[in-house]
């Protein structure tokens, strides 16, 4: 009866965790951390959100129309505890920026990891390692 129970409450524990476990990731395990991308274009959208921020760059190509960027980074809360915030990082719609970024690791075209960020006045936010 006791092997039951312990059963039934791992299951039940398994259930309750797993997609928190299986939802969360490392920038390494995402993101190609050897190789590097420099984007500059205009921020189009800034979500402030968790689990990690989203920054939106039309990325003017040399051919044909602009490409949005997803590009990701650190949580709100990481951020906030450095003395960051939403106006101060990321820039406002219509911004142009320079963005040094870690390309997805599975080739998913258009999703980064952001390193820095350069702004027009030449002030930058370093968001990661070099």
């Amino acid at each position: 009866m006791r092997r039951r129970w312990l059963g039934a409450l791992s299951g039940v524990a398994l259930l309750l965790c797993g997609p928190a476990l299986v939802a969360h990731h490392s920038v390494a395990g995402e993101f190609d951390t050897s190789k590097s991308v420099t984007l500059k274009g205009t921020i189009s959208k800034v979500e402030w959100i968790n689990p990690h921020i989203f920054l939106y760059l039309d990325v003017k190509e040399e051919t044909g129309p602009a490409t949005t960027w997803a590009l990701e980074t650190l949580p709100t809360a990481m951020l906030r505890k450095a003395g960051l915030n939403k106006d101060t990082v990321m820039g406002k719609p219509g911004e142009i920026v320079t963005i040094s970024a870690n390309p997805a690791k599975d080739g998913t075209r258009h999703l980064a990891w952001i390193k820095q960020i350069t702004y027009a006045d030449g002030h930058q936010v370093q968001l990661a390692g070099q």
